[in-house]
């Protein structure tokens, strides 16, 4: 009989979760599976602005990795890798555990370039010019909470009726829903405040990959929320006063919610992984990283090389969205099984369209698909229960 075969899953994401369900559901003698996590719990993006918004728990937007570990008869080590050896197979863990393997897998997300000039801490004060905006960052997504907790803080201090500018920096779908979900909250958590929005985004239009309906849909909705749009802007740096743009201009901005530059995770940089300019793992379209036989990497973390084409969307170019994780989920499974097994490998093809819903803040929500768009507040019901039902199917049943 061939030795067991040690399929190591550094990060928790969502394709990770399809892998363990795989496993969970046909589980195979010959593979003995660790999975390599900062936590037991992993945030599930779709449900991040729904919590934002105050709607649900943060409990609620969480997958329960250490029982899905448990079901896939995975061994799961509460501690991120920090290191990789690709040659020796060795992966090395912030609390010193050095593991062998024989096949891995990232999908390990993605973080943000910040903005420069930003300061860890800050403090709010009347004088708006004196001191730079406060700032939180939306990724990682793994510590967003403790991040919205500081600034809700925060929040608490300001005297009453005074006036905030809340500038989010980067567009696209998740960057609108995200502003909306906030200002919904904090308008909630201090009525007796003025929230004024603004959405910066560098792209000539909004949502660039939605049809025209779906783009007045949103565009409707932000100027409800009271969101002033500025396009073709791109934010560089936060100064006294608000966010400077890259021709020096100056936006107003008391907090300024960070939501673009993604890049890869910083300790990648260091191993002898291919990267792209952007610190993402360079894979092939079986999601294998190049020219590393048995490593694979999936989601946020992964870019591909060569670059596979598609109409209408380049996959080099795919948005940093939790639905191309979900989507590399099944095949993923089928591959890492595969290469344990020493049998061929299946291409993965993107979806040439995704279903989008956006969730406006206000108990409304909005449908995108290409040029289909509809809006209401059955959307966001509709989109609650996807949202739920995906986070059920990897979580036991919660304990009354």
């Amino acid at each position: 009989m061939p030795p067991m075969k040690h399929l190591v899953l550094i990060g928790a994401g969502h394709a990770h979760a399809f892998v363990l369900e795989a496993f969970a559901q046909r589980p195979d003698p010959a593979i003995a599976i660790t999975v390599v996590s900062d936590s037991n719990l992993a945030a599930y993006s779709g449900s991040v602005p729904t919590w934002l918004a105050g709607e649900c728990t943060l409990r609620e937007t969480q997958i329960d990795v250490a029982a899905l570990s448990q079901r896939a008869g995975a061994h799961l080590i509460t501690s991120p890798a920090v290191a990789i050896d690709p040659t020796k197979r060795r992966v090395t863990l912030a609390n010193g555990e050095v593991i062998q393997f024989d096949v891995a897998s990232f999908n390990v997300g993605s973080t943000l370039r910040l903005p420069e000039q930003s300061l860890p801490e800050q403090k709010f004060s009347k004088t708006h010019d004196e001191l730079r905006p406060y700032l939180l960052a939306m990724r990682p997504l793994s510590s967003l909470h403790h991040r919205w907790q500081a600034l809700r803080e925060k929040i608490d201090q300001l005297p009453t009726g005074t006036h905030q500018r809340v500038v989010s920096v980067g567009g696209g779908a998740a960057g609108c829903e995200t502003l909306m979900s906030v200002l919904a909250q904090l308008r909630q958590q201090r009525a007796d405040i003025t929230w004024q929005g603004t959405l910066v985004s560098a792209s000539p239009t909004l949502l660039p990959g939605a049809g025209r309906l779906p783009r007045w849909l949103t565009k409707r909705a932000l100027h409800r929320a009271g969101i002033t749009l500025r396009h073709g802007v791109r934010g560089q740096a936060l100064i006294a006063g608000g966010v400077r743009t890259s021709e020096g201009e100056l936006i107003d901005a008391d907090i300024v919610l960070w939501a673009t530059g993604a890049v890869g995770q910083a300790w990648l940089k260091d191993t002898a992984l291919p990267l792209d300019q952007h610190g993402f793992i360079q894979v092939n379209k079986t999601l294998e990283v190049a020219s590393q036989p048995g490593l694979f990497a999936a989601g946020d973390c992964a870019a591909f090389n060569p670059p596979l084409h598609t109409s209408p969307l380049h996959v080099s170019s795919l948005p940093k969205a939790g639905v191309y994780a979900v989507r590399m989920g099944p095949l993923l499974a089928d591959n890492l099984r595969a290469a344990c097994h020493h049998e061929p490998l299946a291409a993965w093809q993107p979806p040439k369209r995704v279903l989008a819903l956006i969730g406006t803040g206000d108990g409304h929500a909005i449908a995108s698909r290409g040029e289909i768009g509809f809006s209401g507040r059955w959307v966001w019901e509709w989109k609650k229960r996807i949202d739920a039902r995906f986070i059920a199917r990897f979580n036991p049943p919660f304990k009354s």
